[in-house]
């Protein structure tokens, strides 16, 4: 069964007038098919269809309207039912008062349990037939544990999702609702690709955390129909070990680890993130570039490898960049005076957290200023080291495993290409195709869709040229699409 959505409506509109509009639907219609090639479970785009018609938008919010086309993207999944279908039914709020529209119809909760339950998990409903409880709890259990294998999948291709309310969370446990998505460029586990995010909430690191407080509002929303201490108790058992196994298996064989399953292979995973982490490391491409890493001890192609790897980590200018402060000095200095003059009214406008990233910056900033880029470089070399060292040892471990070194090696190498992603939709690769598009050029989204159709390389009958380039927007150079992003869109911002 197929559900299909023309999507008409950007949830970004202040207008209320209902339009969607090309940039937008591009981005959505590009990055469902991205998930979808990648292996995440997510909603289809069948179509993207625009038109003459246009409508003003304020992109940034910024007072700088323009005119933009309308368009529709036809969405396909299962269905779009979300958590927040079920909230519908909620009583009033104890901060604002407000309830939802069908607060006290239980009748109609039991009808839409009913429904989704007979149709999209039949095996549950014919196993628990005579025990509606049962029946229910069933079916949250897999709810959650699809919830945390997909986020577990997000958090693998470094994908953020931007907008994690209950009213963008499948009830299949799909990735649904594209909007100010990103994939992650320099690793930063702080990430987050929405511009009106202020507070970090959606931010890269808090993604499982938050799916996990969506499930704790659907079981709250079903109830009586699940009791609240049974939901809990499923969710409190499943969420964590379901993410955590998922995860890990995942990043097992994104770093060809193919024959054990250490305890010791979490610290393992934990540094290389802290270590992309210090460095700045590309998070897509540095992944891919562990597959041609020299196991052997004394390779004479270890120093390549490692001069290979410093190119994928941020150059002083980039971070220079990335950690720029984001308020007038004479505004962070009235905001800390507030502080400490009246703490109570400086807690309540919620700006504590904001506060504190800025201050991170300006020292930041500091400690890059005094810098030079040779100190750099020996710096990420040595954080590399490090762990390539306890890597090695790692694979030294697998290697025993096996009975067949030369076996073993083509096996490593082909479970990493195929878990470890050449190209995603970085969003300067999505912004250039968009303002080809929106001169009348849609070419270029073409070529980018069937890029991200063939996103592993060396796969077997990959019909896209793994070298395959496009114009920079910027500068008109040409660059690869699995480059990273240039100076100009490092710290690009998308709505």
């Amino acid at each position: 069964m197929t559900s299909m959505r023309a999507a008409l409506f950007n949830p970004e509109v202040r207008q209320a007038d209902g339009r969607k509009v090309l940039r937008s639907s591009i981005r959505e219609f590009l990055c469902s098919e991205a998930m979808f090639h990648l292996g995440v479970p997510t909603t289809r785009a069948g179509a993207c269809v625009t038109s003459e018609s246009t409508v003003v938008r304020d992109v940034f919010y910024d007072g700088n309207p323009k005119y933009e086309q309308c368009t529709v993207v036809l969405r396909i999944a299962s269905t779009f039912i979300r958590f927040g279908s079920f909230e519908i039914f909620k009583s009033a709020d104890e901060h604002t008062g407000r309830a939802g529209p069908s607060v006290g119809r239980n009748d109609i909760r039991v009808q839409l349990l009913d429904y989704v339950i007979s149709s999209f998990y039949p095996e549950i409903q014919a196993a628990h037939a005579s025990d509606r409880v049962q029946r229910n709890a069933a079916f949250f259990r897999e709810v959650t544990r699809r919830t945390a294998w997909m986020v577990a999948e997000w958090q693998c291709v470094g994908f953020c999702h931007g907008v994690l309310n209950t009213d963008n969370m499948s009830i299949l446990g799909l990735t649904i609702d594209y909007g100010p998505f990103g994939f992650l460029d320099r690793y930063d586990p702080d990430h987050v690709c929405n511009a009106s995010d202020n507070t970090g909430r959606y931010a890269y690191s808090k993604q499982p955390e938050v799916c996990k407080w969506n499930l704790q509002k659907l079981a709250e929303a079903l109830q009586p129909e699940l009791p609240l201490e049974l939901g809990e108790a499923i969710l409190a058992e499943e969420f964590d070990a379901e993410f955590q196994r998922h995860y890990m298996q995942k990043m097992r064989r994104k770093l060809g680890l193919v024959q054990l399953e250490l305890e010791e292979d979490r610290a393992l995973v934990s540094k290389l993130l802290e270590t992309m982490h210090l460095t700045g490391a590309d998070f897509t491409n540095t992944f891919f570039l562990l597959s041609s890493f020299p196991v052997e001890l004394e390779s004479p192609g270890l120093a390549e490898f490692l001069a290979r790897l410093m190119e994928q980590c941020a150059s002083l200018e980039e971070l220079r960049l990335a950690f720029r402060p984001q308020m007038d000095p004479r505004q962070l200095s009235m905001m800390l005076m507030l502080a400490q003059s009246n703490p109570q009214l400086f807690a309540l406008m919620g700006t504590r957290a904001g506060i504190a990233r800025e201050l991170e910056r300006v020292e930041q900033q500091s400690r890059l200023e005094q810098l030079s880029m040779a100190e750099l470089q020996s710096r990420n070399q040595g954080h590399w080291a490090d762990w390539l060292q306890a890597y090695r040892a790692r694979l030294d471990k697998d290697l025993e495993g096996a009975g067949d070194a030369a076996a073993w090696q083509a096996e490593r190498v082909r479970v990493m290409h195929a878990n470890n992603p050449k190209y995603v939709l970085r969003n300067y690769i999505a912004q250039n195709a968009i303002e080809a598009a929106e001169r009348g050029d849609f070419s270029e989204v073409r070529r980018v869709l069937k890029l991200l159709e063939n996103p592993y390389h060396c796969e077997a009958g990959a019909a896209t040229d793994p070298e395959a380039t496009e114009a920079d927007g910027a500068d008109g150079r040409q660059r690869s699409y699995s480059s990273k992003p240039p100076l100009w869109a490092a710290e690009l911002c998308v709505t």
